[in-house]
């Protein structure tokens, strides 16, 4: 026994009440602060429980089934049937080989649209850089359905306030310009449209979230506006263009409305299984092979987890924390 525990149980019996070690005594912050964090975690675990882990899982297990036929209509474990049926089927790879055509041309325009503005923005306080940022979130506001409208009237060289710029390369209707050619540089640009706006904002909160006595230093040291971008800020910024990029990585491997809306408004120009989302669709509602359909969405979901973790781990996402300390 140590001399602060028999102090400790000295002055416990002097009070009347029984001695409680000095170990126990340092263990109970980290049980209340234990209870507080799982208290805190709570909603977002159930939230993760049934919004994420159970469609998982049943979509893992559904697509390990057998798919009912006209001639055996029974069901049943299949192995891994469903998948070999998904990856054999012939516009397989042609979805992943579009979709990927996307993501080459899209995301690094969009990481590089959403550091230069922040960038930008940061470097120009004041009423300017106020007005900027609230011009640049602006088409952000125009999600969804009403951006598809936007560039569905942008895109019509009959009505289009561009439509110059479509005759001059001798497009003359909707159907010309929407194409399995043009498709990817569409996409590429109402993606980058609709959220580059949202994500200026997001990383211009992580550019102000670094102290000014670090920028206070380098103007002292010499540092230039270039080098100060450069060499302090992007690298402090790091895990939020990490988390950028992360997430319009999984929100491309989404792409389904765009490219089935597009289709209907082009009489067809474009292939109706364009992207594996819809594939997946086709296996599911047209084939009635909802095996096939689940072991799309396990496939697709393996892929985003992959490219997903190369990213958490090359920006730093997650793990800046345990590292300064």
């Amino acid at each position: 026994m140590t001399v602060t525990e028999t102090e400790t149980i000295t002055t416990a019996e002097r009070r009347g009440r029984p001695a409680r070690p000095a170990r126990a005594r340092r263990r109970a912050p980290h049980r209340v602060e234990a209870r507080g964090a799982w208290l805190l975690m709570a909603p977002y675990a159930l939230l993760f429980l049934v919004a994420a882990a159970i469609p998982i899982g049943y979509a893992f297990w559904i697509s390990l089934q057998k798919a009912p036929t006209m001639v055996n209509p029974k069901t049943g474990f299949g192995g891994l049937d469903a998948y070999i049926t998904a990856v054999t089927d012939f516009r397989f790879f042609d979805t992943f080989i579009n979709i990927f055509t996307v993501m080459i041309i899209w995301l690094p325009l969009m990481i590089i649209g959403i550091v230069g503005l922040a960038l930008l923005v940061h470097a120009s306080p004041g009423r300017f850089g106020n007005a900027m940022r609230f011009i640049y979130f602006l088409p952000g506001a125009l999600a969804g359905i009403a951006n598809f409208v936007l560039w569905v009237y942008l895109l019509n060289p009959s009505i289009s306030p561009v439509a110059f710029l479509w005759q001059g390369a001798g497009l003359t209707n909707l159907k010309e310009v929407v194409t399995a050619e043009n498709l990817p540089f569409i996409l590429t640009a109402m993606l980058f449209f609709q959220g580059v706006g949202t994500w200026v904002v997001i990383v211009y909160g992580g550019l102000n979230g670094i102290s000014e006595e670090i920028f206070e230093a380098a103007a002292l040291d010499g540092a230039n506006a270039w080098q100060m971008a450069w060499r302090i800020k992007l690298p402090l910024i790091r895990p939020w263009i990490g988390y950028a990029a992360l997430m319009n990585l999984a929100y491309g491997f989404q792409l389904f409305l765009e490219p089935y809306l597009l289709r209907q408004i082009s009489s067809g120009s474009i292939d109706a299984e364009w992207a594996p989302t819809q594939l997946g669709y086709a296996f599911a509602f047209t084939n009635r092979n909802f095996p096939a359909a689940a072991a799309m969405s396990v496939i697709l979901l393996v892929i985003t987890l992959a490219i997903g973790m190369f990213i958490v781990f090359r920006s730093g996402l997650f793990g800046e924390e345990e590292k300064s300390k």
